[in-house]
């Protein structure tokens, strides 16, 4: 006990508190003999204040999420949802937790619809029902404002935990394309980087919604509230060689499905809070090279980072931000692997990237 009882005799006290500070003087050891020899961060949740510092940030917290759920591992402990999307042949699985997890995506993508860049792009579903597919999980009745047509969509719903490749777009394509449907709605909390090069199969489009981490957390809210699926489409660039040889990154916009018309439409830089360069790709990890800002008027009537460089006063280069704020790249030379990649990020907080061969 770390207390003594009351009817123990004071020899025993004695050995018990000698005993305690032998044990704690031991710990004591260890954690400086941790503290010598490895490496450690210690991190506070209660830091102290220091006036002297300016913070452009708000404070960095841990969340978890709730309810947990238990991802199926195969007898190697490896997550078998990632197995068979490396090999292209996960289906949608028929197990009770993973028809939960469906029966909640689609509950909340027939209420929220599909957002894009701007509200009036958003796709709402007039009805969606579960599909009996390999594939495909639901599909969806929309309208298209054009021509007031009615469209059908089929509705391809992505693992709860892991990543949707390029195999598996592929093969709800195709059987969204069987099925005759006019698009596919691909929803996945994340993409692999050869996804984002798939646009769609013949005359079939696919728009890749991404849908909001705060489904995880489905029983908190309120369906159909809140962008919780959020299509992002392809970043619109230029790439030029300058007259020494080096490259030149213009980026012009972003292109999107635009459900009014059925077809995809180029959009424009206002769309586009940062975009970033990465001048060497290694296929395997995306490097921040060169990172830039756009969104406003180019007439300077709309700053989104006023508040900032309000906040640092004196403490910022105007030139050192005028060299931040551009669509059009510095000068780099041409990469040893031969791609580059761009990733882009709305205002929504959404980005989406793509490899290009130069």
């Amino acid at each position: 006990p770390r207390e003594a009882p009351n009817a123990w005799p004071n020899g025993a006290r004695d050995l018990l508190a000698e005993w305690w500070d032998g044990r704690i003087a031991r710990q004591r050891a260890i954690d400086a003999s941790i503290a010598r020899n490895a490496d450690i961060e210690y991190l506070h949740d209660r830091p102290y204040e220091d006036k002297s510092k300016v913070r452009v940030a708000g404070p960095f917290t841990v969340d978890s999420l709730s309810p947990h759920r238990v991802a199926a591992a195969d007898s190697r402990d490896d997550l078998a949802e990632d197995l068979a999307a490396a090999d292209g042949r996960r289906a949608r699985k028929t197990d009770d937790t993973a028809a939960d997890f469906a029966q909640m995506v689609l509950e909340q993508l027939r209420g929220a619809g599909v957002q894009q860049a701007k509200k009036q792009d958003r796709i709402r579903f007039d009805s969606l029902t579960p599909w009996p597919g390999r594939w495909i999980a639901a599909t969806g009745r929309y309208r298209e404002t054009a021509d007031g047509a009615d469209k059908t969509a089929g509705v391809f719903i992505g693992p709860e935990f892991g990543t949707v490749t390029r195999a598996d777009l592929v093969a709800a394509a195709r059987e969204a394309r069987e099925a005759a449907f006019d698009l596919l709605v691909a929803c996945a909390f994340s993409y692999d980087t050869q996804a984002s090069d798939f646009t769609g199969i013949g005359p079939l489009p696919v728009v890749r919604a991404r849908m909001n981490p705060d489904l995880h957390m489905a029983d908190e809210l309120k369906p159909g509230t809140g962008n919780l699926f959020v299509v992002f489409g392809e970043p619109d660039i230029e790439i030029a060689q300058t007259t020494d040889g080096l490259l030149q990154v213009r980026i012009l916009g972003v292109d999107v499905f635009d459900p009014q018309k059925g077809e995809v439409r180029a959009g424009d830089t206002e769309d586009i809070a940062a975009w970033f360069i990465d001048t060497d790709y290694d296929e395997e990890s995306f490097l921040v090279r060169h990172a830039y800002f756009l969104g406003a008027a180019a007439d300077g009537s709309y700053d989104p980072y006023k508040a900032l460089k309000t906040t640092l006063k004196a403490e910022i280069d105007a030139d050192a931000w005028a060299s931040l704020y551009r669509d059009l790249s510095r000068p780099f030379p041409r990469p040893a692997g031969g791609r580059i990649a761009v990733k882009v990020i709305n205002h929504f907080g959404d980005e989406v990237m793509k490899v290009y061969a130069v």
